[in-house]
């Protein structure tokens, strides 16, 4: 019969009179002192709640003479988090991570540039595209005439579009 048991187990804030089983039995004198308990401590209880109130009270009229509005309060919280935070060992190994990841990217793009700028020379420098370049000049020195050959190579392109663009609209015309 142990474990089926009905006695209920209190729950927090019972009363201490509720919390006397019916198997237990308790003398007149024993239960007038556990209330006389229970009194004084429910007394105790209201005095450190009053004691409580006077104190928050008196904390934000000293913050009211500080001129500590709330926004600053927060202020101040978030900005002692963030130290904490940031004092921490693993906010400081995951930062050095961090640097150290951004250096070797930054590293990465740079020699990505320089294979880039290497491969734009190599194609540059190629018989292809200096046969275009050729025919681009040859172009322009038809179209253009005055100019001499040679020159940088996005004048030469506009050279030529305007070039094309003229023939279009000549063409255009004459039909």
């Amino acid at each position: 019969q142990g474990l089926l048991q009905t006695d209920s187990i209190p729950e927090v804030g019972e009363d201490a009179a509720a919390t006397v089983s019916m198997s237990e039995t308790l003398s007149e004198e024993e239960q007038d002192e556990l209330r006389k308990e229970l009194a004084k401590v429910e007394e105790e209880i209201q005095t450190l709640s009053q004691v409580l109130a006077a104190k928050e009270k008196h904390l934000a009229e000293i913050k009211r003479k500080l001129g500590i509005n709330s926004l600053q309060e927060l202020k101040q919280n978030i900005t002692k988090g963030w130290q904490d935070v940031t004092s921490t060992t693993a906010y400081k190994k995951t930062s050095e991570t961090l640097s150290q990841a951004g250096q070797k990217a930054s590293a990465a793009f740079s020699s990505v540039g320089s294979v880039i700028t290497k491969k734009f020379e190599d194609v540059r420098n190629s018989s292809t595209f200096k046969s275009f370049e050729e025919k681009v000049e040859n172009l322009k020195s038809k179209v253009g005439g005055s100019k001499p050959a040679g020159g940088d190579f996005g004048e030469v392109l506009n050279s030529a579009a305007n070039a094309s663009a003229t023939e279009t609209i000549a063409e255009q015309t004459q039909e």
